[in-house]
């Protein structure tokens, strides 16, 4: 198998922890996306173990290009982060499992060997995260959203009616604070909004407010 992490500490430890599950044997480690790509291609593992924010490559992009060019590598995505966009993007994307960094070295190595023989395994946390995504109403209105926002635009722009700061809204969704602002910049745009209470005034005008 091969371990993916840019944080040397991180990727050294995992590799540590992994030769000491029966079973398992790992041909390399990669700092970021590109670094992995490479070495499923040349080393074509059963199983990669891949972080999702990385330099050069994302987590999700090489997924993608890892299951393209080793069909036959499955990939376990283990993050810190597991808000709905990154799970959903990384099951898109041809991963198999998705675990948290706080799981316990027993749901590392039962992944691993679930990634093996093909079946999913998902962290709990992600489970719910998943169906509670699978579930969120595709705008907080009715109908199709105007002015081409998207389904979780929305979402930020009737938390944004309800007066949370980027940082409350960041917390309510599970995200991080620098997605929300990409989402309220794509607001502005998209609603011609110069700053925030044009756009709160546009969500109340179109029925998005809560």
């Amino acid at each position: 198998m091969i371990v993916v992490d840019d944080q040397r500490v991180v990727r050294e430890g995992l590799v540590t922890l992994l030769g000491t599950l029966a079973g398992v044997e790992v041909v390399g480690a990669a700092a970021d996306g590109a670094e992995a790509v490479e070495l499923a291609t040349r080393e074509r593992p059963d199983v990669v173990l891949m972080d999702l924010r990385m330099p050069v490559m994302d987590g999700v992009e090489a997924t993608r290009a890892v299951r393209q060019a080793s069909p036959g590598s499955q990939v376990v995505v283990l993050t810190t982060y597991a808000d709905d966009e990154s799970v959903v993007s990384a099951l898109q994307a041809g991963a198999l499992g998705y675990l948290t960094k706080d799981a316990a070295r027993h749901d590392i190595a039962r992944a691993l060997d679930a990634a093996a023989s093909g079946q999913a395994i998902l962290d709990a946390a992600v489970q719910a995260r998943l169906l509670q995504a699978l579930s969120l109403p595709a705008t907080p209105g009715a109908g199709a959203l105007p002015d081409g926002l998207t389904a979780r635009e929305g979402e930020v722009l009737g938390l944004m009616a309800e007066g949370l700061s980027n940082a409350e809204i960041a917390a309510r969704l599970y995200v991080s604070e620098a997605t929300v602002k990409t989402h309220v910049n794509h607001i502005f745009a998209k609603t011609a909004s110069r700053d925030r209470s044009q756009a709160v005034a546009y969500a109340h005008r179109q029925g998005l407010a809560r």
